[in-house]
């Protein structure tokens, strides 16, 4: 039986794109995650993820890694909540792997209806398992999220490389994050293209720049 985790990255940040990632072993390699030292990759060091995310790529049956952009998201959130495009992506990244089971990281507050609009949305028959912090509890949710930050983390410095400015983490709690939104404001008078447009920061930045 072959087992997957998804779960994403990059979800709430003003800057970037959200990355969500998806891996699928055999059931019966799965103690190879614990072997390795898999857990939630918040706990992680950047080295360790690192070290860990091309590891996991080499055991794994298959994985694979979504990327949506800040304008994808903006156009996206025009017609559906940020709980629909969650569930949009997931579904998405289980097409890609078609495991028998699934455990999900629930992106939404009830995670037996995530599981179950995932499910209803993959339209074939799949076993799914959502749950909240589920990367800190099952090693294939870990994996999956370490797939997941370590892109993330690459983008967001390859940003920062072809601007030549530090961008922080991308989150709105970050003062660098904010610094740089505001000196981009008030030098363009416009929003970034790798700025989501439609999140509460952008719109109070802009209004309070103007």
């Amino acid at each position: 039986m072959f087992v997957a985790g998804v779960d994403e990255a990059g979800k709430g940040p003003v800057l970037g794109p959200m990355i969500v990632a998806g891996v699928v072993m055999e059931e019966s390699r799965l103690p190879e995650l614990l072997r390795l030292g898999v857990k939630d990759s918040k706990v992680l060091s950047p080295v360790r993820r690192n070290f860990l995310s091309a590891k996991i790529k080499e055991i794994a049956a298959s994985y694979h890694i979504l990327e949506v952009s800040a304008a994808q998201i903006d156009e996206m959130r025009k017609i559906m909540t940020m709980n629909q495009l969650m569930v949009v992506t997931h579904t998405k990244v289980l097409q890609n792997l078609q495991p028998d089971r699934a455990y999900l990281d629930a992106a939404d507050v009830k995670e037996e209806r995530f599981g179950e609009n995932v499910k209803k949305r993959y339209a074939a028959p799949i076993d799914i398992i959502a749950k909240h912090k589920a990367d800190a509890t099952y090693p294939i949710v870990a994996a999956a999220s370490i797939l997941a930050k370590v892109q993330r983390d690459r983008i967001i410095r390859d940003m920062e490389r072809k601007m030549g400015v530090a961008l922080g983490s991308g989150y709105p709690s970050d003062p660098k994050t904010i610094k740089f939104l505001e000196e981009w404001i008030k030098s363009h008078e416009s929003l970034p293209d790798i700025a989501r447009h439609s999140w509460k920061t952008s719109e109070n930045l802009l209004e309070k720049m103007r």
